[in-house]
């Protein structure tokens, strides 16, 4: 296929996608609500940053929030950090999570044609709130009110172990319905959450936990993963002997069950796309209890627990969950977001942005340890179906992900441009071997989506597809910058800023920059940014983190283009970014162009200055199985670069190595292999445990030496 560039329109939303939108419908309630008027997204944007108590009041009652307490102020301080939201009201995330089903004589679910009707959502409880499936399990299925009732049941046995508002509750669990069942009892009681996936080691979950003391350990048993079983017995183990806080674990026999077998639920409510016969829920009645040391429950006690589901009312900024960052080069930094902020930034994020209501199927390929799996589970505030998945992506195939889609009648397929890019070198065609007529958009996060991945998923998905890049973190548990159903996709772009998220790329001055590459900031507070980091009682860590650069403003360490459009492009990590000869260019685009090379599957470059021997770029990379890193290869790689980027940037060393090092969460680590290569000892410069493979630094270690 012909290559397309940079900024190459790929697709307009058909009008009638345009006016049945949420995004139109939130527009036409202001004109008629509010008398505020704007005919386009830019325009709305811009008074969304402007007039911020005015843009997130708005959010607060067309969305239909319900509190027990009302808000005396929409932004009682304003300063970052330390602004906050909605002062007085008192609220509780979970009983927005399940009031689609609780209450379904309230309100509308779809936007109504008169444009006045607040968009509350509503479903039939016996519809399907949440599809799984598994390496172990096949595809099976909750319905709304199997799901409230099992929260109902785990919530009343976290009372009966003494779980109150304010108390850490862990889960160390795979993506599967035991996980978010669990995540909505615990905030239904007031109480937080933190969870990681299985894949983590030991050091690397207790280094996370033990910061906040939880009271209770939800864990499994094992997993299975690209067909291989991984038993976690001992490792729960050593966590209970390290977690000293801990009163009580809740053991799933997920992998000891082979899947578990159904306690409630079924596929009645599934209409089409789920196979009869392969239904049942998660996992239960297994015992488990006496596995490990101290007080071990088995999940089925407490989804023997009886009592109706209520929701302990907290205020707005009261702590929903902590969740990590990476953990590369020091201990993860625990970040604290509230019921509130998360509960409007989701909302606003998966009504408006993703276009999201009752009964449309949302995946995003995650696991617990990554934030998107936080963001999925709020699928359920919107009154859309949650799909989980949980296994490898390219197992048996890289057809996994795609039939899952097929067999849900997945509406939104959310992904990484990593996997993107592994579908592409696989050569597999999706839209031509399997029924994707209910998909309607594919996001993509975690690193930018080159303009050839863009591509890709329109000739070999579909053509008429909405495909939204977004970006944002951990930081924030949300996009700022990410998809718009008003708005055209342009090839390597995000379509827009996201409303209420004030993005700007500022250069070395601090000044706004438009069509000229420069530090991603926001400007202005938003409601999910960090409460606090645990176990920083003065803030210093947090203000460490994002305000040194440009006190008062939030540097989210991006190197970011604000195009004249309104349109986005990432660039990567400002903090590797390659300057040569003045000339600043991200990361990205430098894979771009040695990935779209047929041989090449995967690369990592990183910008030096050698003491005494001064600049030094070398460029690594991982080959397709049977080709050789011979001369002509070498000269095509830096031909292409030449050609597609600069010759500033064509690099001093081309060198094959078996993988390139990646966080758990898929991220390439440029800057702690940067700092190896400037001789930074290994346990100095990455926390191994934080890796999806620690044993690829010994490379990396041994060429640090010959430099």
């Amino acid at each position: 296929m012909a290559a397309v560039s940079e900024g190459t329109l790929l697709w307009s939303p058909p009008e009638e996608l345009q006016q049945r939108s949420r995004m139109r419908h939130y527009m036409d309630w202001l004109a008629r609500h509010r008398g505020l008027a704007f005919s386009t997204y830019e325009a709305l944007w811009q008074w969304s940053v402007r007039d911020l108590e005015g843009f997130w009041s708005s959010l607060w009652e067309y969305f239909g929030i319900q509190a027990s307490a009302p808000y005396t102020r929409v932004l009682g301080r304003r300063e970052m950090p330390g602004a906050q939201w909605f002062v007085g009201a008192r609220l509780n995330y979970a009983q927005h999570a399940l009031r689609a089903a609780a209450a379904r004589a309230g309100g509308q679910g779809t936007p109504g044609e008169d444009g006045s009707a607040p968009a509350r959502p509503v479903v039939d409880p016996q519809d399907p709130a949440v599809i799984y499936q598994s390496e172990l399990r096949p595809l099976g299925m909750l319905t709304w009110s199997d799901l409230i009732q099992q929260v109902a049941a785990v919530a009343s046995g976290l009372r009966e172990l003494g779980v109150g508002p304010g108390d850490r509750v862990v889960a160390y669990l795979p993506n599967i319905p035991e996980a978010l069942i669990a995540f909505l009892a615990t905030a239904s009681l007031g109480a937080i959450w933190s969870s990681c996936s299985p894949d983590f080691g030991a050091p690397s979950v207790a280094d996370r936990f033990r910061q906040i003391e939880p009271k209770i350990l939800f864990a499994v048993d094992g997993y299975r993963y690209n067909g291989r079983d991984y038993d976690r017995r001992p490792v729960v183990a050593e966590l209970q002997r390290q977690l000293s806080s801990l009163e009580a674990t809740v053991l799933v026999p997920y992998l000891g069950e082979g899947g578990g077998r159904a306690v409630a639920g079924g596929m009645a409510a599934v209409a089409g796309p789920v196979p009869a016969g392969q239904g049942g829920g998660p996992a239960g009645d297994g015992g488990g209890a006496g596995f490990f040391p101290g007080r071990t429950l088995p999940w089925s006690d407490l989804l023997r627990q009886g009592g109706p589901l209520t929701f302990e009312q907290v205020p707005f900024d009261h702590p929903l969950w902590v969740l990590y960052s990476s953990g590369t080069t020091g201990l993860p930094k625990p970040i604290v977001q509230g019921h509130g902020g998360i509960l409007l930034e989701h909302l606003k994020m998966l009504a408006l942005h993703s276009d999201l209501g009752p009964g449309d199927r949302f995946f995003w390929f995650t696991t617990t340890g990554w934030m998107m799996w936080n963001y999925l589970a709020s699928g359920l505030l919107v009154g859309a179906t949650v799909l989980l998945y949980d296994g490898s992506p390219g197992y048996p195939d890289m057809y996994a992900l795609w039939r899952f889609a097929e067999a849900t009648g997945m509406k939104l397929f959310g992904t990484s441009a990593a996997y993107v890019t592994a579908c592409m070198k696989a050569g597999i065609e999706p839209g031509r071997e399997l029924d994707l007529s209910a998909l309607r958009s594919v996001g993509s996060t975690g690193s930018p989506l080159s303009p050839e991945g863009f591509q890709w998923l329109y000739e070999h998905v579909k053509k008429d597809l909405w495909v939204a890049s977004v970006s944002g973190g951990t930081d924030l548990c949300t996009a700022f910058v990410g998809g718009c159903p008003l708005l055209p996709v342009h090839a390597g772009e995000i379509q827009c800023r996201c409303l209420g998220a004030d993005v700007q790329a500022f250069d070395e001055e601090g000044r706004p920059v438009v069509d000229q590459v420069g530090e991603l900031v926001i400007a202005q507070p938003m409601p999910s940014m960090p409460l606090f980091f645990w176990n920083d009682p003065e803030g210093k860590r947090y203000r460490e983190s994002y305000f040194e650069m440009f006190p008062g403003i939030w540097r989210h360490g991006d190197w970011v283009k604000i195009t004249r459009r309104g349109t986005v492009v990432i660039y990567g990590r400002s903090d590797s970014t390659i300057n040569r000869q003045g000339v600043r260019m991200g990361t990205s685009e430098i894979y771009r162009v040695v990935e779209d090379i047929p041989e090449i599957l995967d690369s990592l470059v990183i910008d030096l200055e050698l003491p005494g021997r001064g600049p030094y770029m070398p460029l690594f990379v991982v080959l397709r199985e049977g080709v050789e890193l011979d001369d002509a290869l070498r000269s095509r790689i830096k031909q292409r670069i030449r050609e597609s980027l600069s010759p500033r940037h064509v690099p001093d060393d081309i060198v094959a190595i078996p993988e390139v090092p990646r966080t758990l969460n898929g991220k390439k680590l440029e800057v702690p292999i940067k700092k190896i290569l400037l001789g930074v000892p290994r346990e100095k410069a990455v926390n191994p445990d934080s890796m999806s493979n620690p044993e690829s630094l010994a490379y990396f270690e041994q060429f640090a030496q010959q430099l």
